[in-house]
């Protein structure tokens, strides 16, 4: 597949392939009014993004929505690189944020969590390589070459998640020219938050749709809600996974390329400095979207063994992973 090169504006750093299923939809009972079907369709974070929710009262729900909508922003604020006053826009320019928000400081707790369980491999540091390799294919989309050895060296000794100071009060980078991306968890975080914001308000029949998917309960006509993995090549769906009071996420590195031809992506592994070579798509089903986000950028960069050892500090996880040859691979958790 080609992918989107760097001169197009760059929805999301990650190629997701989730959708809700119609099939779902169109198996609803007659005892379930479809009227009570309130729907929302917008952005977040730069991906296309979508709330379906029921509930008997619309003003009710469209309350709810508007909650959301208003929360999503202002999560925004805090997250996206391409707001200059965005939390971590701030910190990345200033190598130091102050008084730190404490979605950011719990996002960056998360992620630190998750980098040690996967033994470093998920890494929010990656962010100078980004740079350096959209610098470079800024100047020549069409060019074949890759960034040079030295500025590569000098980008990834920025690289290590570890090297970042995360306190309530204060988040601050051990050297300068550090950067985060929050593009490989945020989705995640930003999915979870609305999601709860609804089951706090009363709602139990919602998926949750912002560049990963979050159920909550089950459709309404008794079954689970359905998301269809879309096929990182352009085709047909490869499958359709269940989600009953659970989360999916997929990366694949079809979703962005630095050069016009396709060739050289965006998920980059922490540990070389390259663009990940191997996984077509990995897709997780987790309890929590932020997790399913965090690991399925992690296992795009690890192979089999790796991802099983992982496992083993997660609970209810599923991992179905394409690989470049066709075959397929499912993993999953003890209590998966």
């Amino acid at each position: 597949m080609k992918g989107q090169h760097m001169h197009s504006k760059l929805d999301r750093r990650r190629f997701i392939g989730i959708t809700a299923a119609a099939a779902g939809l169109a198996a609803l009972p007659a005892a379930v009014n479809e009227g009570s079907l309130h729907v929302w369709n917008g952005t977040a974070l730069g991906a296309r993004a979508s709330l379906r929710l029921y509930h008997p009262d619309r003003p009710t729900a469209e309350a709810a929505i508007a909650r959301c909508v208003a929360e999503i922003g202002r999560l925004e604020r805090i997250f996206s690189l391409y707001r200059p006053g965005s939390a971590v826009s701030r910190l990345n320019r200033d190598g130091a944020l102050s008084s730190p928000p404490f979605d950011l400081v719990r996002l960056l707790d998360t992620a630190g969590q998750i980098h040690r369980s996967t033994g470093g491999v998920f890494d929010m540091s990656v962010q100078p390589l980004w740079q350096l390799y959209s610098a470079h294919f800024a100047q020549d989309p069409d060019r074949t070459d890759l960034p040079a050895p030295k500025a590569h060296a000098a980008a990834l000794a920025l690289v290590g998640q570890a090297r970042v100071t995360v306190a309530p009060g204060r988040i601050a980078f051990d050297r300068p020219g550090m950067a985060l991306t929050p593009n490989g968890i945020a989705q995640g975080y930003v999915t979870d938050r609305i999601a709860e914001l609804l089951r706090e308000a009363g709602f139990s029949d919602v998926l949750v749709d912002l560049g990963e998917a979050r159920a909550l309960g089950r459709h309404p006509g008794g079954t689970p809600w359905r998301a269809a993995l879309a096929d990182p090549g352009g085709g047909a769906p490869q499958r359709t996974v269940e989600l009953v009071d659970s989360a999916l996420a997929t990366s694949a590195p079809g979703g962005f390329a630095f050069d016009r031809a396709g060739r050289v992506h965006h998920i980059f592994d922490p540990r070389t400095g390259t663009p990940t070579e191997g996984r077509a798509s990995v897709s997780v089903v987790a309890p929590e979207a932020t997790l399913a986000d965090a690991l399925s950028t992690a296992f795009m960069q690890m192979s089999t063994a790796q991802i099983r050892r992982t496992l083993a500090a997660h609970d209810g996880v599923r991992v179905h992973v394409l690989n470049r040859d066709g075959t397929r691979e499912e993993i999953a958790s003890a209590a998966g």
